[in-house]
């Protein structure tokens, strides 16, 4: 059976577009049933404090506040704790604050300056303590243990904890890594830094939360996994999940800071006090200091080589910052930096990876969660030590890449091992051995950096309709990130049955129209649920060929698909509404399609930066920035392309300029005027190099996964292209133009 409506493969624009830019498209915040109520809250002042009350007399004066509904604290619901995975993070505060912003008292009210005005009459009286501030000194012995009860909390991994602030914990190993050592001439350790990134999505955290008439739980959430979502509300409120429904929406992007639940429990318990809906939308001041960013780490890297260059032997220690919760984590136990060792042939390997306690904002997952910070402490390292060798660093990658039939570093046997080709594809882009332009006043420098990462996996079930009028609906419970997965599954769907991407319907499930959906995230989309449909489709396309054949007919293996007909040699095409109407006025095909992630599999990136320093001011103007990414069919090259973009812009910020910066606790930059992400005019010729590999991934047609890889190694490739013009080791990012220039003053090059 064949079908002829081509659309994989071309830069089709968004299907979902025209719904975003006329306003069509739903947003929590958008949602008004009638009556609903604004939910607002007053936060901690500080960042570790016992609460040693809440003054009865003003929260009753906030009660009497005309327009004010409910004025709720830790007394007024159950002790219950919340969480992604790991329980740990009380609805309001109960004893003590554990973060400057934790939600201590929460108000309903008829509008935000009613709610504000109630707010600011209550009085909490706190006695301040000494807050952790730094991950290591957290787990340093004599440390104040943040969470006493830590035990008894419902999702703690299954390893012992080595310290009571230690979160989760994990370790990798492969060979001896003593031995290893041993074996090597040279043995190089550095420390490496990263700091709060947050995902800067332009709609924050909201949601409206409503009980019922008949006692359910309705909810939209601006959530990428309902069905999770679902899950952890009703553990903290003691409802059933049949109970619940989460409602599906619009989301104003993700960039995975939006997989958990923030504001739903709350939302719930002021719904229920009031008998009210209630809208809780976050603002971007609550966002920079109680949202979930990247975690920051500080990592500690030993290598050891042999005077050739080959490498022997890598320990990585890493410590990731969890903040004052670790309620946010998308996974129980730790995974962050299992790819810190890259994809080199390193016989002797040791991974130990920590997620601790501090008195910092709760962390939680943003784009390739744990790999910006564990790849640009080892991509970095790799020109540390190639320096010191007096090894080009390209050749010193090259030495060391793993190859077909080479094991990777965790003993992983990959397929059609892409490294050595992406790297010499963007070798030869960027021009990279080519004497480098000399600009007056100036310093100058290249860098590169690669990595690699898997192909997600998970479940997603969808159903394809056609019905008498040959309309064409997808019907799917993943949530709209923004990313374009709604318009590579319609291409999908269209490029089997010979109709237009853009005149296929898409209808949206709610969590009680579908047992389950993993939800976006992890690369996984385009593969899990593209198969899912593309699976369906196939089941589609078969009904429509026996109905054609005991119709008209016609063989089955001859049927074909074409501009919306069903067509076979020397037969006069029948519309998709007719046949379906002969049929009996509908056609449904369901798949679910579930996927365990095949470790085999991976997709590599190499990207090399340009850099200008000025030696006056110490600022980093990047020239030119090159992309080469390890590809298999690429379904819509426009998209492909927008994740790329995004990839390379949010590395540019991570690397130079975003930085939740602290004051004793206290998030003080607290805008987006303050927390600087690149714009437009910060962003270089970025030239992009695709490298097709014969055997394909694991999506439909062969695709690869792409909205994750390119961005851990940007931030490195840029700091080694500095590290290349100043001859500076830098080991802390963001890389601002004041801590270069105090640097470039104490170091001669």
């Amino acid at each position: 059976m064949t079908s002829s409506y081509e659309t994989i493969g071309h830069p089709v624009g968004r299907a979902e577009g025209p719904a975003k830019v006329t306003g069509q498209a739903m947003f929590p915040a958008d949602v008004n049933l009638p009556g609903t109520l604004v939910g607002k809250c007053l936060r901690s002042p500080f960042p570790y404090a016992k609460i040693v009350s809440i003054d009865a007399d003003s929260v009753a004066e906030a009660r009497q506040v005309p327009g004010v509904h409910a004025v709720l604290t830790a007394d007024d619901i159950p002790p219950h704790l919340v969480g992604r995975m790991l329980r740990d993070m009380p609805i309001l505060a109960r004893d003590v604050v554990r973060f400057a912003g934790q939600k201590v008292v929460a108000v309903a009210a008829e509008d935000d300056d009613i709610a504000e005005e109630a707010l600011n009459l209550v009085q909490v009286e706190y006695e301040e303590l000494d807050p952790i501030l730094d991950p290591e000194e957290s787990i340093m012995p004599g440390a104040p243990v943040l969470h006493p009860d830590f035990a008894d909390y419902a999702g703690i991994p299954d390893a012992a904890q080595e310290h009571p602030n230690i979160a989760g914990q994990a370790s990798w190993n492969r060979g001896d890594v003593e031995q290893g050592f041993a074996e090597a001439d040279l043995i190089f350790e550095h420390t490496f830094r990263t700091n709060h990134q947050h995902q800067a999505y332009i709609e924050p955290h909201a949601s409206v939360v409503f009980l019922d008439d008949t006692g359910r739980v309705q909810t939209w959430v601006n959530s990428k996994m309902p069905f999770q979502v679902r899950q952890q509300l009703s553990d903290g409120i003691d409802m059933p999940t049949d109970q619940i429904r989460v409602n599906p929406t619009t989301i104003g992007g993700d960039f995975g800071g939006k997989g958990g639940f923030m504001d739903t429990h709350l939302g719930f318990w002021l719904s229920k006090t009031t008998g009210r809906p209630v809208r809780m939308a976050m603002t971007y001041i609550e966002e920079l200091m109680a949202g979930n960013p990247r975690h920051p780490a500080v990592m500690t890297f030993k290598t050891g080589v042999k005077k050739d260059g080959s490498i022997t032997a890598r320990q990585a220690h890493l410590v990731y910052d969890s903040g004052g919760y670790a309620a946010f984590k998308p996974q129980r136990g730790v995974t962050y930096g299992s790819r810190c060792l890259g994809p080199y042939k390193i016989p002797h390997g040791h991974i130990d990876s920590f997620v601790v306690y501090t008195n910092q904002v709760p962390c939680g997952s943003m784009r390739a969660p744990g790999d910006p910070q564990s790849i640009f402490a080892a991509e970095a390292q790799m020109d540390l030590i190639a320096k010191e060798l007096g090894i080009d660093p390209v050749e010193f990658r090259r030495m060391n890449l793993v190859q077909d039939g080479d094991v990777s570093p965790m003993g992983h046997q990959w397929q059609n091992v892409m490294g050595l080709r992406t790297l010499e594809a963007a070798v030869k882009e960027a021009g990279y051995q080519n004497a480098k332009p000399q600009t007056r006043g100036k310093l100058t420098g290249r860098g590169m950096a690669l990595c690699e990462r898997h192909v997600g996996a998970g479940s997603s079930t969808c159903r394809i309709s056609i019905d008498s009028d040959g309309i064409v609906t997808l019907y799917t419970a993943l949530p709209d990130t923004g990313s374009g997965f709604y318009t590579v599954l319609r291409q999908i769907l269209g490029q089997e049955l010979g109709v237009a991407y853009d005149e296929i319907k898409l209808e949206n499930w709610s969590t009680d129209d579908v047992a389950f959906e993993t939800g976006v995230g992890g690369s996984r989309v385009t593969h899990v649920a593209g198969q899912a449909v593309f699976r369906a489709a196939q089941e589609l396309k078969q009904k429509l060929a026996t109905t054609a054949a005991d119709l008209f007919g016609w063989p089955e293996d001859d049927t074909g698909f074409s501009q919306g007909q069903v067509t076979a040699p020397r037969r006069a095409p029948v519309s998709l509404g007719d046949l379906v109407s002969r049929s009996g006025g509908l056609l449904e095909a369901d798949h679910t399609y579930d996927s365990e992630r095949d470790e085999d599999i991976t997709v590599f990136c190499v990207q090399i930066a340009e850099v200008d320093i000025d030696v006056e001011t110490g600022q980093v103007q990047l020239t030119r920035f090159t992309s080469a990414h390890d590809v298999g069919t690429i379904l819509n090259p426009l998209g492909h392309q927008g994740q790329i973009d995004g990839t390379v812009m949010q590395g540019i910020g991570y690397a130079l300029t975003e930085d939740l910066q602290y004051d004793d606790g206290h998030v003080t930059t607290l805008s987006m005027g303050e927390y600087k992400i690149p714009t437009m005019p910060d962003m270089p010729e970025l030239r992009t190099v695709l490298v097709k590999s014969e055997s394909g991934g694991p999506s439909p047609y062969g695709g690869k996964a792409i909205g994750e890889q390119g961005i851990s190694s940007v931030a490195p490739a840029i700091v080694n292209a500095i590290f290349d013009a100043t001859g500076i080791s830098i080991t802390e990012i963001p890389v601002s133009s004041e801590k270069l220039l105090r640097a470039m003053r104490g170091v001669s090059k």
